[in-house]
């Protein structure tokens, strides 16, 4: 019989890309009331796809001076020019989403000149459009770009805009807004705005009245991202049959078949079980998989003194142990984690798996915060099959600074090779499992435990 090799001995390191990394930036440049904004968002409308974001880089405008704080309100402060814009703090954060990783937004108040203190927590998305004035301006950030755009309309047209969105959205006066536009945003066109035009891919005159220019921007992205959804397939197709000859390794914990947990999953794999039953049966088995997980973290030793007055040395968690769900699937284990750990600190993750690409697509995000301070995450999951959900998941967690060994993924059925591959990228994570199913099941237990 051919021996199988040692799980990390055939597999010392292994590389996975997430789908969202390398994301697709478009740049999106002209002057002020161009119509720059109206075109980013068809754009968005165009591709309707999930995750796809607007960055406007008046989000970067620099913290002002007292003095630059007082010529602000006076109008006699220059807003476009390149010295007005972070822009090292605005490469730094496009890099960070550029690799996956998340980054803060600064928010900035028009009516006060001032940027707040509050930030705006932004994941990498798919897209990222970023809309601004002097978008194409600094070689950084051309490199990172995709797609240059340039948006031109009449000036005459552009200051009419301006004046109606300056009092409606920013609370300007009329007088401000026009000394403004003749002292500093015209001439800021010419100097560095209108240069930019020469350097873009394309130049879309009219703006979102150009229908044909927009179809050209969305039909490119649109390949780039089938391009990356085929790799992306490719990589975890050559990923399974990596592992596909070698054992579990010992972080994965599958749950002995005992005859109370081969009963259970008796009852609830048939059927004709009644929707009560299944929900009673699976609440018991979710809480035996979740006190296996507690059995993961990490214990203090301390003393107690009993009602009888001895003295009993026990253990404490180290920390707090905190859950996130993959949704809508995850929510079946919650019941069981309350029973288990009524204080426990929820977070929550939709991952929707594309049923033509098998991608995983991350559509909604709330984490605990100072997640990455607690000393165990359970990652709850009923069911798994290819690993995909499970990949992207964990791969959230440690973007958000989750040390890797203290995740644990609880899963109550789950394909081997989904397994394999999930530990194979990430060797240092724990997984309990209640048994071991067919790969590429179809998912079931949330549909019979919800009953829809």
């Amino acid at each position: 019989m051919e021996s199988t090799s040692p799980f990390y001995s055939l597999i010392p390191e292994v590389k996975y890309s997430p789908p969202w990394q390398d994301l697709s930036i478009i740049g999106i440049a002209g002057s002020s009331g161009s119509g720059k904004t109206s075109v980013a968002m068809e754009i968005v409308k165009s591709l309707n796809l999930p995750w796809v974001v607007i960055l406007v880089m008046d989000s970067f405008y620099k913290t002002l001076t007292p003095e630059e704080h007082s010529k602000a309100h006076a109008n006699e402060y220059d807003f476009d020019c390149p010295e007005s814009i972070d822009f090292d703090l605005l490469v730094e954060t496009l890099e960070d989403l550029k690799q996956g990783k998340k980054a803060h937004i600064p928010v900035y108040s028009f009516a006060d000149h001032q940027r707040q203190t509050q930030t705006t927590t932004l994941y990498s998305p798919r897209v990222l459009i970023l809309e601004g004035i002097l978008a194409l301006h600094d070689p950084r950030i051309l490199k990172l770009l995709d797609v240059k755009i340039f948006v031109e309309a009449d000036m005459d047209v552009c200051l009419g805009r301006r004046v109606l969105r300056d009092v409606r959205e920013r609370g300007r006066d009329i007088e401000g807004i026009i000394k403004q536009w003749f002292t500093f945003v015209k001439p800021s066109y010419t100097r560095y705005v209108e240069p930019q035009r020469q350097i873009s891919d394309i130049i879309i005159p009219r703006g979102i009245e150009n229908t044909t220019a927009i179809d050209m921007v969305v039909k490119h992205i649109q390949r780039k991202l089938q391009d990356k959804s085929e790799k992306h397939t490719e990589a975890l197709r050559k990923l399974g049959l990596l592992v596909a000859k070698v054992e579990l390794p010992a972080n994965v914990h599958v749950m002995p078949p005992t005859p109370q947990f081969v009963g259970m999953n008796t009852v609830l794999q048939d059927p004709a079980t009644q929707h009560v039953d299944f929900v009673f049966y699976f609440d018991r088995l979710a809480s035996i998989l979740i006190e296996k997980g507690l059995d993961m973290t990490t214990y203090i030793q301390t003393t107690v003194e009993t009602p009888q007055g001895n003295k009993y040395m026990g253990l404490n968690p180290k920390g707090a142990v905190s859950a996130v769900a993959i949704l809508r699937g995850g929510s079946c284990l919650e019941t069981a984690l309350k029973r288990t750990i009524p204080d426990c600190i929820t977070g929550r993750l939709l991952i929707q798996t594309d049923e033509s690409s098998s991608e995983p697509e991350l559509h909604y995000l709330k984490l605990p915060p100072q997640l990455e301070e607690h000393s165990m995450v359970m990652l709850l999951d009923p069911q798994m099959a290819s690993g995909g959900a499970a990949l992207m998941a964990v791969r959230v967690l440690i973007d958000h600074g989750v040390q890797e060994e203290k995740i644990v993924f609880v899963t109550c059925a789950a394909g081997e090779t989904g397994i394999k591959r999930l530990v194979a990228v990430f060797p240092k994570i724990n997984v309990i499992v209640g048994r071991i199913e067919a790969d590429g099941e179809p998912r079931w237990i949330e549909k019979r435990y919800f009953g829809c």
